[in-house]
């Protein structure tokens, strides 16, 4: 692996690390369990959009396990890596039509990952009743991923392009 690719790794998982610690020292928006904006996200996202989809999955899983490791714990590891493989499928199916911008990308990735939460919730609870809890989290995932979304194209967009030979940032 070059050494640029291994640094955009680094650089890419300690930026998520940094959001995730400013989003747990944010005071909630709302008295909802398990509403966050997901500011780590939107590393995903540029990723995404920079890079190839295979640096944006190892990033992804990357700062899942040391963000779970550093401020959560096994559950809350369970709980973001489903989520966020679920989310990071759909967004990369919608990315790849290109018929979508980066804000419905995130809008739909944020409401992913929640259905994604819930279907674990679900299996750990052997109950069905957290279905009832979509609703909140479904309006929660939009308005979050509205706004991870418009944060990335305004990051994309500021970004230089990339040499013709070259994916990353």
């Amino acid at each position: 692996m070059k050494p640029k690719v291994i640094a955009t790794y680094g650089m890419m998982i300690a930026l998520a690390m940094v959001l995730s610690f400013l989003e747990s020292m944010l005071p909630a928006f709302v008295a909802i369990p398990g509403v966050k904006l997901g500011l780590t996200n939107l590393v995903v996202m540029v990723a995404l959009y920079r890079m190839k989809p295979a640096d944006a999955v190892i990033i992804n899983v990357i700062r899942i396990i040391l963000v779970g490791l550093t401020f959560g714990n096994a559950f809350s590891m369970v709980y973001s890596l489903f989520g966020g493989v679920i989310s990071f499928v759909v967004m990369w199916f919608l990315f790849r039509t290109g018929k979508f911008s980066q804000t419905g990308v995130g809008a739909a990735g944020g409401v992913a990952h929640n259905l994604g939460q819930i279907i674990v919730a679900m299996i750990v609870m052997k109950t069905t009743g957290v279905v009832f809890y979509l609703p909140v989290l479904i309006a929660s995932g939009l308005i979050a991923g509205v706004v991870i979304g418009v944060l990335c194209g305004l990051v994309v967009a500021r970004l230089p392009d990339p040499p013709s030979d070259q994916t990353f940032l």
